[in-house]
C-alpha cells in the first residue's frame, strides 16, 4: 500500500524559516532509514503559502487566489510518499519521525492511504484501467504502481 505522509505548516514554516542545520541532519538520518528499508518513494518539502496560489471552482467558474493563506494548522509544509505494508506499519515508522521544533506550538502530520486501480473495483471499465496502465509506464518510475 502507499501513503502520503503529510507534514503540517507552522508559523515558522509559513514564514520561510528553514530547517537548522541540526534538524536537516536529524530529519535526514530518519530519511535515509526509509531509504534503506526501501520504502521511501518521495520527500519533499514545500515553500510557504505566501508563494503559492489557491484555485477555486465553481461550476465553470475559476477563481485564482494569491497566497498567503490565514489558517495556518490547515496548511501543508512537506511530505513523504511510502510504500508499506499496512496502516499499521506506516503509523509505528512515521511516529519516530522528528518534526521540527517549533517554539512551543503543537503540530502534527497526517497519513493517507493513496488510491490505486484495484480500490475501485468493477467500477473502473477494462479500459479505464488501460488508461491508467498506459499513464503509470510512462510516469517517473517513482510514481508506478506496484
Amino acid at each position: 500500500m502507499r501513503f502520503m505522509v503529510i507534514t503540517k505548516a507552522t508559523a515558522a514554516s509559513e514564514a520561510g524559516v528553514l530547517p537548522s542545520a541540526e534538524d536537516f541532519e536529524t530529519m535526514g538520518a530518519f530519511i535515509e532509514e526509509l531509504v534503506d528499508a526501501g520504502v521511501l518513494l518521495a520527500a519533499e518539502g514545500i515553500g510557504p503559502s505566501s508563494t503559492g496560489v489557491r484555485i477555486y471552482f465553481d461550476g465553470e467558474r475559476k477563481t485564482v487566489i494569491d497566497g498567503p493563506f490565514t489558517e495556518t494548522k490547515e496548511l501543508i509544509a512537506g511530505f513523504y510518499l511510502v510504500e508499506m505494508k499496512s496502516l499499521e506499519e506506516c503509523v509505528e515508522w512515521f511516529k519516530r519521525c522528528p518534526i521540527q521544533k517549533t517554539a512551543g506550538e503543537p503540530t502534527n502530520i497526517e497519513i493517507r492511504r493513496l488510491y490505486t486501480a484495484e480500490d475501485f473495483g468493477e467500477e473502473l471499465s477494462a479500459e479505464q484501467r488501460e488508461a491508467v496502465a498506459r499513464r503509470e509506464a510512462d510516469a517517473d518510475p517513482a510514481y508506478r504502481s506496484a
